[in-house]
C-alpha cells in the first residue's frame, strides 16, 4: 500500500468507526458539523479579541484547563484583571512583573483550589504567558495588521508551519501544540493540533514514527489531510473526536457532551485492516 493509499484509507476507517459506533444522537451530520470550520462563527475583530484567544488556547493543555479557566468560570473573567484584554493596558499595570498579575487574579477573582506559586506551578506559568503574550500582540496596531501577518504565512505550504514556530518562540509556555490550536481556532484551517489523542493514534497506525514530535505529527496531519482532500482541520477533529469522545457542542449526548474514548478501539480495528 502506497502512503497516498495508506492516509486515505486510515481517514476513511476513522469516520467509517465514529459512525458505526451507533452513538445516539452522533449522525452523519453531526459529525461534518464537527469536522468543517464554520463561516459564520465570527473571528475576533480586534486586538483585545485575539490576545483573549490566545489566552483560551494557551490554557488547552493537560491540567490547565481546570486549573485555569474551570477555577474562575473561563478565561473571559480575567477581562477585569488584564484591562478588557488591551495588550497595552496589561503592559503598563502590570510593569513590575508576572507575580503581581497572580497577585491581583487572586485577590479580585478567588480562583477555586489551592494556588501553588512555585516557579514550574501552572498558575505562575500562565502569568507568564499573559505578559509574554500581551507583549507580542502589542505590536500589532490593529486585527487586521495581525490577520494580514497570519496571512503571510498561512498563504505559503512551505513558510506555514513556521508560523506556530514563531508564536512558541515569543510566548512563553505556549510551545507548536497550543500555538497550532491558536490558529485554527481563528479560522485557519490549515493548521491542525498534534495533541496527545492524535499523536497517539497517528502513530500506533504508522501515520507517523511513534513518538513523534509536534512538529512531525503536524506534517503527518497535512500530508494526511492533502491525500484525502480535505483540510488538516477537519482530520484533526476527527481522529481528536474518536480519542477524546467529547462533543463539546452538543451537551445532550452521553454526560454533558462526553461520549468516553474509543482510542484503543479504533486503534485496535483500523491497524488489522490497514495490515490486509
Amino acid at each position: 500500500m502506497t502512503e497516498p493509499e495508506r492516509d486515505r484509507k486510515a481517514y476513511a476507517l476513522a469516520k467509517e468507526y465514529l459512525l458505526g459506533l451507533a452513538i445516539p444522537g452522533v449522525t452523519p451530520a453531526l459529525v461534518e458539523k464537527y469536522l468543517r470550520f464554520s463561516q459564520t462563527r465570527p473571528r475576533p475583530d480586534t486586538v483585545a479579541g485575539i490576545y483573549q484567544a490566545l489566552l483560551v488556547s494557551a490554557q488547552n493543555a493537560n491540567m490547565k484547563a481546570g486549573v485555569i479557566g474551570g477555577s474562575i468560570d473561563g478565561v473571559e473573567k480575567l477581562g477585569v484583571v488584564l484591562s478588557d484584554f488591551e495588550p497595552a493596558g496589561i503592559l503598563g499595570k502590570f510593569s513590575s512583573g508576572p507575580k503581581a498579575v497572580l497577585d491581583e487574579i487572586e485577590a479580585r477573582l478567588k480562583p477555586r483550589g489551592k494556588i501553588r506559586r512555585t516557579p514550574r506551578s501552572i498558575w505562575p506559568h500562565y502569568c507568564l504567558t499573559i505578559l509574554s503574550a500581551a507583549r507580542f500582540m502589542a505590536q500589532f496596531p490593529s486585527a487586521t495588521e495581525f490577520y494580514k501577518w497570519a496571512d503571510f504565512f498561512d498563504q505559503d505550504d512551505r513558510a506555514r508551519p513556521a508560523l506556530p514556530m514563531l508564536l512558541a518562540r515569543e510566548i512563553e509556555g505556549l510551545g507548536f501544540a497550543l500555538s497550532c490550536d491558536f490558529l485554527k481556532e481563528l479560522g485557519y484551517a490549515s493548521y491542525a493540533k498534534p495533541d496527545v489523542h492524535v499523536s497517539e493514534i497517528f502513530g500506533a497506525l504508522q501515520l507517523c514514527p511513534p513518538g513523534s514530535d509536534d512538529y512531525d505529527v503536524f506534517k503527518a496531519i497535512v500530508r494526511v489531510a492533502k491525500h484525502a482532500d480535505v483540510t488538516p482541520y477537519n482530520v484533526d477533529k476527527l481522529f481528536w473526536l474518536i480519542g477524546s469522545g467529547r462533543f463539546y457542542d452538543d451537551p445532550q449526548l452521553g454526560n454533558d457532551g462526553k461520549v468516553g474514548s474509543n482510542k484503543k478501539g479504533f486503534i485496535k480495528q483500523a491497524k488489522a485492516k490497514l495490515a490486509g
